[in-house]
């Protein structure tokens, strides 16, 4: 560990992260000048400064042209490539930016970057100072000891004396030793012929160092001993070519490398030249930047494929490609209606094309056959190892399916980029992500097709404008995620919530959207029935009660008859000064007052019937009997899922009307229901978080976590816990979960607002690491501006420092909520992404028809129903370690509400 009162020099092997940039990013170009290099350097820089704070620093690049090690073996490092021009031209921006940043940059000619470190870690620690080396080169392990540490930004390893054995098995002193057996391939060193890390690590293990393995190679047998023995005349070179320098000429000391102040003007232009729109806007807005020309829009290649040689090419083109973007055009956004008029494709950006297949106006040109077409297409988009890039992607392999086609090899989906980045962002749309991220403004929909009543299908939009707009689909969402790639590669958690989390759950849901779910029109028609009977009732009361009829639908005659016929006390005005009849307003009032709670109810059950048992029927499709609906990853930005066509997860559960729907959802003749929900997954996930004692071992002891949050507040034995009380406790315990104040349960216990005080201060007393959690956490997002899950999924949180009091508590109420809810949700989505493999491999008697909320449900064999149980609750327990056990309730029947 480094002794907080020493001072501490951050050294930067600028040279090993350039190149590991450039291979490790996709080449990001903004007006034809690549940039991804800079980027990648610039933003480990960025993150390293922060969360070191470094008393000294600098950043290390090689020179140009031969060094030391040249003289002592000519053949060094002749087996290197040329280095790419699109990553020469990025050398000297790169230098000029980190100097216009106020970073020292050090390069000296005759020697390399892992020299100079070298020179510099020995003088630092000469001096006292600790000294951490950023690098991703493995040679510079050793120079590691009690005050010289290493790490890797790219993955956020840490080595030190201690772990450097663990990573290689020898001690930080036998690494030349280590790096000279074994030779170099990328450095052209010469090492012992089959001698790798196991055999290497072996020998020094047994033998100390390499003198030691050199002294005794008589003794080693076999063809590797025969290996040594013939490379003893050119070891002690190799072990010179891999020992690191420790005496250059600096010509300056350690404490003249201190960061200077920014040149914001040169950065701002730099920034706006290469296209960091974040970072040029994050400078002084008082900064003066040139204005420049706003630049052509770049030069692109957009072909319109109607002939059998030019679909060759395309298809030979694919055929190539490690991966492509693809985007359909269709009739309809509706999946399940939706019919196939066009595909676009892109494999380099700037050049993409369209295939016209069933546009169908009056003089349309010839098209291509459209069955010939997707026959000659299904092998490559059907092809797992070439990689498949789209904005929605989901959308596009729906289209397909119904052409027969399954597409696999899918890879990124910018829409799911965009939204793991920034989940706060209102919208995920190409459009909106290409004028944000790429500035740059695209054909519109609406631009081809018209707008309103006048609006064409997309099979009735002329050939020539259609290509133009298709092929820039697929070209932009190609750049976007380039651009996209760039930004989420260089955070691991973050990019691991997209790889792992994100991009698997869209075969999941695809699944799950066209398994669909059956749905009882005959039960739907006589719930409508009874439920016109029970609203007209509720007119009845209501107007018998008012001594009049009026319009239950118009806010200002309820106005009149609250406020002006019934007098009834104002309690809230809308903006424009008149009586509120909002829902919370009409609930206050219904404690007291009739008419209220009964327009309170008409409200509720009119909506359940428009919403669900007059919709339902409608959404049923013609040719599957099911109902299909459409979930949505990108719009919660908790990371929760939502769905839209029908919306499943508003349906109510806490009414007796709303689980009446329920059961329309039934299974086909011969299966059943089968519903597993997680239980208080997101208390487990507070305690887990919290790190509580009593919270902990609550769920630790099985008990009911609300019977004993109760039995801690009010001072009883969990035995003596009243019903009352229970629910009292249970209310606590979600509230505080979504930030709610005293006032606010007050309200929902109907208890005045100092007693519910008294409740949250005593539950706090007995939970305090449920409140040091609470205050950690936003005081963390106060710091960062965002909070996280679990897992890494990051929500932002730009209220949180608001001068206006309203936003920021809300922001803190969210900042304290988002991560359980968070991670709720990504615990669900890695238990579905587990049970869709098992499905895929050992589940053919099983169908998952629904995610709602922490609550996933099944369409099973009835011979199936036991096994598929217990695996699915086995799956979904362990989808994520906590501090506690995750818990789930099974349910079966014939039907959703049944199998609650």
């Amino acid at each position: 560990m480094t002794n907080k009162n020493q001072k501490e020099l951050v050294l930067i092997d600028g040279s090993s992260y350039l190149f590991r940039a450039y291979h490790g990013l996709p080449p990001l170009t903004h007006n034809g000048e690549p940039t991804g290099a800079i980027y990648g350097v610039l933003n480990m820089l960025r993150k390293l400064i922060t969360d070191e704070q470094p008393d000294y620093i600098a950043v290390v690049f090689d020179a140009k042209g031969k060094t030391f090690r040249n003289d002592i073996y000519p053949e060094y490092k002749a087996n290197r490539p040329p280095m790419p021009d699109d990553l020469r031209v990025q050398i000297e921006p790169l230098h000029q930016i980190i100097k216009a940043q106020g970073l020292p940059l050090v390069v000296i000619e005759g020697v390399e970057a892992d020299d100079v470190i070298g020179t510099l870690s020995v003088e630092a620690t000469r001096k006292g100072y600790s000294v951490l080396i950023s690098t991703g080169d493995k040679d510079m392990a050793q120079l590691v000891n009690e005050n010289v540490r290493l790490i890797n930004t790219m993955n956020n390893q840490v080595l030190t004396e201690a772990t450097v054995p663990e990573k290689f098995q020898v001690k930080p002193n036998q690494i030349i030793d280590y790096l000279a057996l074994m030779g170099d391939v990328s450095d052209n060193i010469p090492g012992v012929p089959k001698v790798g890390p196991k055999t290497a690590s072996k020998w020094l293990a047994q033998y100390g160092s390499m003198q030691g393995v050199m002294d005794k190679a008589e003794e080693i047998k076999g063809k590797v001993g025969e290996n040594l023995r013939e490379s003893l005349g050119f070891l002690p070179m190799s072990y010179r070519l891999a020992t690191i320098k420790l005496d250059c000429d600096t010509g300056f000391e350690i404490e003249d490398l201190v960061q200077g102040d920014a040149d914001t003007g040169a950065l701002a232009a730099y920034y706006q030249q290469f296209g960091f729109k974040r970072w040029y806007e994050a400078l002084d807005s008082n900064v003066s930047v040139p204005v420049q020309a706003v630049a052509d829009a770049p030069k692109v290649e957009y072909e319109c494929v109607v002939s059998e040689e030019r679909l060759q090419h395309w298809l030979d083109k694919l055929q190539n490609a490690s991966q492509f973007t693809i985007d359909t055009e269709t009739t309809s956004v509706d999946y399940m209606l939706a019919k196939l008029v066009g595909i676009s494709l892109c494999v380099e950006t700037g050049n993409a094309c369209y295939i016209p297949l069933a546009h169908s106006y009056s003089g349309v040109p010839r098209q291509l056959d459209k069955e010939q077409v997707l026959a000659r297409l299904k092998p490559i988009l059907e092809n797992p190892a070439i990689g498949k890039i789209g904005q929605n992607i989901k959308y596009d392999c729906h289209i397909f399916i119904g052409e027969g086609i399954y597409l696999q090899g899918i890879a990124h989906d910018t829409m799911l980029q965009s939204y793991v980045l920034n989940s706060t962002a209102s919208r995920h749309n190409m459009d909106d992500l290409a004028k944000y991220y790429l500035n740059r403004d695209t054909i519109h929909f609406e631009d081809v097709a018209g707008k309103g009543a006048k609006q064409i299908i997309f099979d009735q939009v002329e050939i020539g404008q259609a290509t133009e707009y298709a092929a820039e689909d697929a070209d932009i969402t190609l750049q976007l995620h380039q651009h996209l790639s760039l930004l989420l590669r260089p955070d691991r958690r973050l990019n691991d919530v997209y790889l792992e989390i994100e991009m698997p759950l869209v075969e999941v849901l695809l699944k799950v959207e066209q398994n669909g779910v059956l749905v009882d029109q005959g039960l739907l028609q006589k719930q409508a029935v009874e439920v016109d009977r029970q609203l007209g009732q509720i007119e009845t009361d209501i107007f018998a009660k008012a001594g009049e009829v009026f319009n239950l639908s118009s806010p200002k005659q309820i106005q009149v008859i609250l406020y002006d016929k019934l007098e009834l006390p104002v309690l809230r005005k809308t903006p424009k000064g008149q009586p509120s009849t909002a829902e919370d307003v009409l609930e206050e009032l219904a404690h007291d007052y009739e008419i209220p709670a009964l327009i309170l109810e008409h409200r509720g059950l009119n909506k359940l019937k428009t919403t669900y048992i007059d919709k339902l029927p409608q959404e049923i499709d013609l040719r599957t009997g099911r109902v299909h609906t459409s979930y949505q990853q990108a719009v919660a930005s908790t990371g929760r899922l939502s769905s839209t066509s029908p919306n499943l997860q508003n349906i109510p559960i806490r009414t007796a009307q709303g689980r009446r729907i329920r059961e329309a959802f039934v299974a086909d003749a011969g299966n059943q229901i089968l519903a597993l929900d997680y239980s208080q997954i997101e208390l487990r996930i507070m305690a887990h978080l919290s790190k509580d004692e009593n919270l902990l071992r609550a769920f630790e002891l099985r008990q009911d976590v609300h019977r004993a949050t109760a039995a801690e507040v009010f001072g009883e034995s969990v035995d003596r816990v009243s019903d009352d009380q229970r629910r009292a406790a249970k209310a606590i315990n979600f509230g505080l979960i979504y930030g709610m104040s005293a006032f606010g349960l007050g309200k929902q216990l109907n208890i005045s607002r100092k007693e519910a005080q008294l409740y949250v201060d005593t539950y706090f007393e007995r939970y305090p690491g449920v409140r040091r959690y609470m205050e950690e956490t936003k005081e963390r997002a106060r710091d960062q501006g965002y909070v996280e899950t679990v897992f890494g999924r990051r929500l932002y949180l730009p209220d949180i420092n608001a001068r206006n009091a309203v936003q920021r508590q809300y922001a803190e109420r969210t900042a304290i909520n988002a991560p359980m809810q968070g991670t709720a949700a990504d615990i669900i989505k890695r238990a579905m992404i587990d049970v869709h493999r098992w499905l895929i491999d050992d589940g053919d008697q099983t169908r998952m028809i629904m995610q709602v909320h922490d609550e996933l449900v099944f369409e099973v064999a009835e011979v199936d129903v036991e096994r598929t149980r217990k695996t699915v609750v086995r799956l979904m327990k362990q989808a994520a370690t906590l501090s506690v056990a995750l818990e789930v309730d099974a349910g079966v029947g014939k039907n959703w509400h049944e199998a609650h």
